[in-house]
């Protein structure tokens, strides 16, 4: 018997990306730990991968390739072999690129995180091919919008200095679900004394655990952020200092709060006038004591029609007070900006024929498969290659987009490891290795660290790598460039910029063996300013957001759709609806892991007992959500962590694994934010009824 333990980094779409520990005996994976030498990760896994090796050997797993055989959405295939598979696609795609490539689209996300397996070879592909352009904004790009306007990049507080921090505001987050690691930080910062606030309409698990809790409406942070930008001036809470040497148009901005008094927006937000004026102070206090403040931003609160320009809002506050001098201060966003990633070696957009080919936003998808093909928009899309993603479950106003994927002239490639929803679509279903079976390197965005995944196992089955994939397919269409020769270690050899002074130090060889290695990073990135904004400092008024058609100033965007800026559409459906993501899944992956499923239960909805009054609703009976978009039926919670007039769908379900086969993406819009061209997938309002004839009878 021969035992091995082999790093490998966790591929999933979280922020702590961490490093792992793979004990592989006689050629299996028998454990995956948390490696204990890792600063961040130090030996703790979430409990959805420190159970991965289920995952990899689910009963479940595609290991053959197979083609359809049944409806579309119907989920049944055959096997066949690769050499058929190659050749059905290469047929079908070639004859499409021939009228015009663009009628091709690929559509991919967060399925893994990883440079190579993530992007590399697929985007070499499809440019090379003259595909159609898929803008990937389904999770972040609002707030990176608003954030990059303001500070010039995504780059933030590092995580292993927030223990010191002396007050931390989780704003829009649930970082004990998604973010573990940042909270053992936080934990350790309240034993020595700090103070937490968190800022979210739910009364989550952080919540709880925070000091205290301000549960104002969703879409309403803008405003909020507006009205601590009041107090700080109005009671004159500033660091004149770093605002004179460090910042630009603060006399604009101080015009602009002035507007903003508690009162009013305390009426905006649904939260009484103190807590505002309370917040500010609290915030503001940091500047007289010297002690650090740190604002935790999430993607949660952008995900609303003016979700870019809240976090652009919150992101002028540390300048205000001078927290960015702090290595435990300023704020934390995303800290994806740091690493040089050489996103063109990666990637190959030269080798395009048609520079200029559309691009289609992967939030709109439901509506851009049933478009017909016309000046504006170009060609009908004719197919669709799927990678890394499960849109049929996860993408915004789901009848539209299963309605799109039912197409029957629709030609749809998709490669996974499981049959998600998504798969059941499929024309040719490809199966894919899993992190532990193949090799690739990660950036992360909620540390500092460059990370070296190896491949643990041999593939299982007749699995192949995504790169191995599209070289083959490369072949097949016969594209000869050299790119298509490059190994799986050739690209993570060329992942980072080496020209960088970030990251001069890099050597894959090296990387692979110690399986992780820190960017050489100031311990505070703006403590002396050198903001990477065109005026090198942090923009309160940006004339980039000017010349892009936004308000240069921070300002307040009203929902879609709220009471207040839609009171028609509201008095039909009254209550508003957000859908985290439940703890025991990550985005849609791990939904088929029956231990992890068993411990969601159902597709839950969460609502205050006033509102379930209102309508006879009891904890336990099955509710109907709906709006004009659709509906679906879920088990109804009542509780108090959710505040009048929200409920809170726990999200994202296979719908497949739903009783009535659908998930909160029933209800949800494809409306666009502000800035990023993002979804607003918290910017919904509903109405629940009781559903008598599947609910408990009295």
């Amino acid at each position: 018997m021969t035992t091995a333990i082999v790093r490998a980094v966790c591929p999933h779409d979280c922020p702590d990306t961490c490093a792992l520990l793979v004990t592989v005996t006689d050629g299996v994976a028998t454990e995956v730990k948390g490696d204990p030498a890792h600063p961040t990760t130090a030996g703790v896994l979430c409990n959805k991968v420190s159970r991965y090796a289920e995952r990899t050997y689910h009963p479940d797993r595609l290991l053959y390739p197979m083609r359809r055989i049944g409806k579309k959405g119907e989920g049944r295939f055959e096997r066949i072999s690769w050499e058929q598979a190659l050749s059905a696609i290469g047929e079908r795609l070639g004859a499409i690129a021939e009228r015009d490539p663009q009628a091709i689209l690929p559509y991919s996300y967060a399925g893994t995180m990883g440079l190579v397996q993530g992007e590399a070879m697929a985007m070499r592909f499809f440019h090379r091919l003259g595909a159609s352009n898929l803008e990937r904004t389904i999770c972040a790009s609002a707030g990176g919008a608003g954030y990059e306007y303001t500070v010039g990049a995504k780059i933030g507080a590092d995580t292993e200095q927030v223990q010191d921090a002396k007050l931390i505001i989780i704003w829009g987050g649930n970082p004990i679900a998604s973010n573990l690691h940042l909270w053992a930080r936080v934990q350790e910062a309240k034993r020595r004394g700090a103070k937490l606030i968190a800022i979210d309409p739910y009364r989550s698990l952080t919540a709880e655990k925070c000091h205290r809790h301000i549960a104002l409406l969703p879409g309403t942070d803008a405003a909020l952020a507006l009205g601590v930008m009041h107090v700080l001036i109005a009671e004159d809470l500033l660091d004149h200092d770093y605002i004179q040497r460090h910042t630009i148009g603060f006399e604009q901005l101080k015009a602009r709060a002035l507007d903003w008094p508690p009162e009013r927006v305390a009426a905006v937000c649904g939260i009484g006038a103190g807590e505002v004026l309370q917040l500010g102070r609290e915030y503001g206090a940091t500047v007289a004591s010297g002690e650090p403040s740190l604002i935790r931003l999430n993607y949660g609160l952008q995900r609303v029609r003016g979700g870019g320009m809240a976090v652009r809002n919150i992101a002028c506050l540390p300048a205000l007070t001078g927290a960015w001098r702090h290595a435990a201060g300023g704020a934390q966003l995303s800290l994806s900006g740091a690493f040089p990633v050489d996103k063109a070696v990666l990637r190959r957009p030269d080798l395009r024929p048609n520079r200029q080919s559309r691009s289609i936003n992967m939030s709109t998808i439901g509506d851009d498969l049933l478009r017909p093909a016309d000046a504006q928009f170009g060609p009908r899309i004719e197919a669709l290659i799927v990678y890394n993603a499960n849109p049929v479950a996860v993408a915004p106003d789901s009848a539209k987009v299963a309605q799109g994927f039912a197409r029957e002239d629709l030609f749809t490639v998709v490669l996974e490891h499981f049959r998600t929803d998504t798969a059941d679509y499929a024309d040719i279903l490809l199966p894919a290795t899993t992190q532990l079976e193949h090799v690739d390197v990660h950036s992360a965005y909620g540390h500092y660290y460059m990370m070296a995944n190896n491949a643990a196992i041999a593939p299982l089955g007749e699995a192949k790598p995504n790169t191995e994939i599209f070289r083959l397919l490369a072949d097949r269409m016969g594209f000869g460039d050299a790119c298509f020769e490059d190994s799986d270690q050739d690209i993570a050899a060329q992942a980072f910029n080496r020209k960088d002074p970030r990251a001069a130090a890099f050597d894959w060889d090296s990387l692979k063996q110690s399986g992780w290695q820190k960017l050489a990073l100031p311990a505070a990135p703006f403590a002396a300013g050198g903001f990477p904004t065109p005026s090198g400092k942090c923009e309160f008024f940006s004339a980039r957001m000017q010349a892009d058609g936004h308000d240069p100033l921070p300002a307040y965007i009203a929902p879609y759709e709220s009471a207040a800026s839609n009171p028609a559409l509201a008095a039909r459906y009254p209550l508003a609806m957000i859908s985290p993501p439940a703890r025991n899944f990550l985005n849609s992956s791990f939904v088929n892991v029956q231990s992890l499923r068993d411990t969601e239960g159902a597709p839950k909805l969460d609502l205050h007992p006033a509102d379930a009054a209102a309508r006879g609703i009891a904890s336990g009976d099955t509710v109907r959500v709906f709006n004009d978009r659709g509906s679906l039926l879920v088990t109804a919670r009542v509780s108090a962590k959710s505040r009048p007039g929200l409920v809170v769908g726990w999200s994202i379900w296979w719908k497949k694994f739903a009783a009535d086969g659908k998930n909160v993406n029933e209800v949800t819009s494809q409306n666009l934010t502000d800035m990023g061209n993002a979804p607003t997938f918290y910017d919904v309002l509903v109405e629940v009824v009781l559903d008598r004839k599947a609910s408990p009878q009295p």
